[in-house]
């Protein structure tokens, strides 16, 4: 005999994935990409291609980083490559805090991995509709070295995140 589902149970499982759905109004496009190994080579850019459908309103944007404790600096040194539609592209050297000045990690996580919610650009408007490559370099240099680190370790992840304005 078959078992009918009880309207409580629909319920349930309705305002739980609804709750899901909900979480997240203002994110317009949220991706990551996995560093390979943990190890992200300095000529080795994580890309992230977008459409932009809007050129009137405001959007914040922002590069999330995951690291783990073999991450060996307090901070973080980038160098994004924003593409616009028309060819035309835009290049900036960032740099973050990630560990605080008794050396523990900055972001949130519970585990050994800390996720670090970044702000790239602030407010702006895209100004033409179509598609966007944005490219981010690891750009991470040792005290006193001219060469970059080959091989930057901790680094797990690395996305990108486009949210409205509310």
């Amino acid at each position: 005999m078959q078992k009918l589902i009880s309207s409580k149970t629909i319920l349930v499982l309705f305002v739980a994935i609804l709750s899901l759905v909900s979480c997240d109004s203002k994110g317009i496009f949220d991706n990551y990409s996995t560093v390979n190994n943990g190890k992200w080579g300095i000529n080795t850019p994580v890309a992230f291609k977008f459409t932009v459908n809007d050129t009137v309103t405001n959007k914040n944007l922002f590069i999330n980083i995951r690291n783990n404790n073999d991450y060996q600096f307090s901070n973080l040194f980038l160098i994004t490559k924003l593409k616009f539609p028309d060819g035309h592209h835009l290049t900036d050297t960032l740099e973050y805090d990630m560990a605080d000045n008794k050396g523990n990690f900055l972001g949130t996580g519970f585990s050994e991995i800390k996720e670090n919610k970044l702000f790239y650009k602030e407010e702006i408007i895209f100004p033409a509709t179509g598609e966007y490559l944005l490219e981010i370099f690891q750009a991470m240099r040792k005290n006193g070295n001219i060469e970059g680190v080959q091989e930057l370790e901790g680094i797990i992840d690395v996305g990108f995140r486009i949210e409205k304005i509310e």
